[in-house]
């Protein structure tokens, strides 16, 4: 009987301890216990290449003479035949081998150490002319909207921001001919170049890099001020779950947290699309071996480094798909947002589907459309039902909301200012935009030639792809190749291109309107 009464009062306090316990955990009165600090998890693909030191406390760890030899050198190995000493170079590959010089080698035999210490030393007079030539070109003090944001509250930049010539006004500039402008010199959109052309690649900005160091290039900086790209982390939002608005919860999806948020909202093949899409892959500039141009050697990149939270923070890289080097075009990495509703993807190849989008271009933005580097470097053949997986994310991936757009992709009336009516009017109208990007969706599918060599001495670009407007506020910089910072400096580029001659008031109506869509 003693023992029942001890084993009831142990039955008693246990429970009393769990309702204390429960209602601590759902806001009900319980005595006050501090919460430890949840610490952010480091970035998993980063944790994974970097071996943790280990005490040398065993004599097979240390070092001996034979190992800091310089026996393994190619130039110590010995002759297979006598023979060699009468062929020419003595049977030796004296010039460039590929496997072994690291891309960009200006010498046979040149080790990773010298090409890095070079590209270390030329960093900074790098940066400060691609920076001297922005600021020739663009007025780089930002000027941001009191009021309008992105979604998740960036301020928007307003501009225009490209310099004009001595003497020259927007409405001046518009009454010249293309040809008075060209031989005048005086247009203000050149192509905006990769700040190193000979080398290329992809090249992240610092406000990813500080995030994720792995993605940070030894040899080039980033050179778009963050005030003219987009929100970082760009908001997330499901074509699936509509009511659920931004689902990115103000974090960058990552191997780290990909499960913890998408479990509940994606199928499970979604689900594993999303896993492939945040697994690296090995790239042109981030890969293990000598040609590379991160610091250590690295696992690669994934989709979504590129394509944040399916959106983009203004990645660029060259186009993949022309030659030589110096006719390549800079590339800015376009949003994934709205993926399922298109019928053409890349600027340039005009690709079918999302699935061979997805599978191509391992093998073209990765490698900048060389299969040998790629083959090197580990390239990874992706099984068609995994691509599958990662295209049926991709199509998950939809625009922002536009609360005053109906169904048809018109304002509605009762919801818009007489200035973004007004814009609309001349998007559907004067303005010439409908014909390349007709709502709802404002895209053809279609590819278009600017012909902008009217207006400039520079090669022409040949068509690219015309892609959406639907959340164009949340994309700057704009253009294939970033050149128009703002959606002003964007308007006054198609005033100019498509000569439109359209007056301040309507310029100002037009952003009002993109900004709605």
């Amino acid at each position: 009987m003693k023992r029942s009464k001890g084993l009831g009062r142990l039955f008693v306090i246990t429970i009393v301890a769990a309702a204390v316990m429960y209602g601590s955990v759902v806001g009900q009165d319980a005595p006050t216990a501090k919460k430890p600090t949840a610490k952010k998890p480091p970035d998993a693909i980063q944790q994974a290449q970097i071996p943790r030191e280990v005490p040398l406390d065993r004599p097979e760890q240390k070092k001996n003479k034979h190992d800091l030899s310089d026996a393994f050198k190619a130039s110590r190995a010995a002759f297979s035949s006598d023979a060699f000493q009468r062929q020419p170079d003595q049977g030796q590959m004296l010039g460039f081998d590929f496997v072994r010089d690291p891309l960009n080698a200006m010498k046979p035999f040149q080790t990773f150490q010298e090409i890095y210490d070079a590209d270390v030393a030329a960093r900074p007079n790098l940066k400060a002319a691609q920076l001297a030539l922005l600021e020739s070109r663009y007025d780089l003090t930002p000027r941001l909207d009191p009021e309008a944001t992105m979604t998740r509250g960036k301020p928007l930049p307003v501009g225009p921001t490209a310099r004009l010539a001595d003497g020259l006004t927007w409405e001046k500039l518009a009454e010249m001919s293309p040809d008075e402008i060209r031989q005048k010199g005086v247009f203000p959109y050149p192509e905006l170049p990769h700040p190193k052309q000979a080398t290329g690649g992809q090249v992240f900005p610092r406000m990813q890099i500080l995030m994720f160091p792995r993605l940070e290039r030894f040899d080039v900086d980033f050179d778009i001020p963050d005030a003219f790209l987009p929100e970082f982390p760009p908001a997330i939002f499901l074509q699936s779950r509509p009511e659920l608005g931004d689902v990115s919860r103000g974090e960058v999806v990552s191997i780290n947290n990909f499960y913890r948020l998408f479990k509940d909202l994606v199928t499970p093949v979604q689900l594993d699309g999303l896993r492939l899409l945040l697994t690296p892959l090995p790239q042109e500039e981030f890969n293990p071996t000598d040609d590379r141009k991160s610091a250590e050697p690295s696992l690669g990149v994934t989709c979504l480094d590129c394509h944040v939270n399916g959106h983009t923070t203004g990645q660029f890289h060259l186009n993949p798909d022309n030659r030589p080097q110096h006719r390549r075009l800079r590339l800015d990495t376009t949003s994934l947002r709205g993926m399922f509703n298109q019928q053409i993807h890349g600027s340039k190849r005009s690709l079918r589907s999302v699935e061979d989008f997805t599978e191509f271009e391992q093998r073209t933005a990765y490698f900048n459309g060389d299969q040998i580097h790629a083959i090197k470097k580990g390239m990874a053949i992706l099984d068609r039902v995994q691509v599958s997986h990662m295209a049926q994310m991709q199509n998950m991936f939809d625009f922002p909301p536009a609360p005053k757009l109906d169904q048809f992709g018109r304002l509605r009336p009762a919801l818009a200012t007489d200035s973004e009516l007004r814009g609309e009017q001349i998007f559907f109208g004067k303005g010439r935009c409908n014909d390349c990007h007709p709502a709802p969706f404002f895209l053809d599918n279609r590819m278009h030639d600017l012909k902008v060599e009217r207006f400039i001495a520079e090669a022409p670009v040949g068509p690219i792809k015309a892609f959406t407007l639907r959340g164009i506020k949340e994309s700057p910089p704009y253009m294939h190749d970033g050149k128009c910072l703002t959606l002003e400096d964007t308007v006054e580029f198609f005033n100019l291109v498509l000569e439109l001659k359209l007056a301040p008031e309507e310029k100002a109506d037009l952003v009002q309107y993109l900004r709605q869509l």
